[in-house]
């Protein structure tokens, strides 16, 4: 009988998880079910003993962290940000995990980025947090660009990074107000994601003073702000690679497989190609 395992969110229409997880689980020579699971914030409780049958499954807006309660324990990276993408079912003992933190840090540093040097992240909300804290974490001097009127929420963000970098240097601006030279850029803003493609969310000027880009955004594969890097020789990398490297989290964690760079590039490449073909 097949393994199951499975993707939970409420609306997932333009989920990428099952063609990347089934082509991990292709790779290995293994025959799962890997199904969709939607489920409404209000039925989570009613369905949670169905859900949690599953030998393993990732989880997604708006269940990161509903879905906390119905678990047995949390892996140190969930705890850290309180919020579960991957869940881990080992004889009954159900396990939670963020593998969007694996995601980002592999995806960086198979692309050549680093996290030790100044840093600009272009917004602070959900996943943006998520790399503030572990730029800081990573010894970068951080600093968060927002709109004028975000800068409440960045200041939030500011504060969890100094509990969990006490020494970090934090400064925050407005889009307006960024200025000086950085090693890295972090887009963290929907700016730029189709259908509104034409978008770039910073100047050609900050552009031109940065080392290099990373862009969350996976749709389209490349961005506006990469093509002005690409234009400026500055290397960038999107947010492709942070699904993919996030999903090969899951399957270490799930059954401890191990997968070469060039087997993930392949996916990421073949994914690209699905995103631009199936997702316009």
């Amino acid at each position: 009988m097949a393994k199951k395992y499975c993707i939970l969110g409420e609306s997932l229409k333009h989920t990428m998880s099952p063609p990347i997880h089934e082509r991990l689980f292709q790779l290995k020579n293994k025959v799962v079910d890997y199904e969709i699971v939607e489920v409404t914030p209000e039925n989570l409780e009613k369905e949670s003993a169905n859900i949690n049958a599953f030998c393993g499954y990732n989880v997604t807006i708006p269940h990161k962290i509903g879905i906390i309660k119905y678990l047995n324990r949390l892996d140190e990276t969930a705890k850290r940000y309180g919020a579960v993408n991957c869940v881990d079912n080992k004889d009954g003992a159900l396990t939670g995990y963020n593998t969007d933190v694996d995601g980002f840090l592999r995806s960086l540093k198979s692309a050549g980025g680093k996290l030790d040097g100044n840093t600009l992240l272009l917004g602070s909300g959900g996943v943006g947090r998520m790399m503030g804290i572990e730029a800081c974490r990573h010894g970068s001097a951080l600093t968060i660009a927002v709109l004028e009127n975000m800068i409440p929420e960045a200041q939030k963000v500011k504060d969890d990074i100094l509990i969990q970098a006490p020494k970090a240097e934090v400064e925050i601006v407005t889009f307006e107000e960024i200025s000086g030279k950085y090693d890295l850029l972090i887009n963290a803003t929907p700016v730029g994601m189709y259908p509104k493609t034409n978008a770039c969310v910073v100047s050609d000027e900050v552009i031109k003073n940065v080392d290099f880009v990373f862009d969350a955004i996976y749709n389209p594969k490349t961005t506006l702000l990469m093509k002005k890097a690409d234009s400026f020789g500055i290397k960038n990398i999107g947010g492709m690679a942070m699904l993919v490297w996030q999903a090969v989290s899951a399957h270490e964690i799930w059954d401890g497989d191990s997968y070469t760079d060039e087997q993930i590039q392949l996916i990421i490449d073949e994914m690209q190609i699905l995103v631009e073909r199936d997702f316009k």
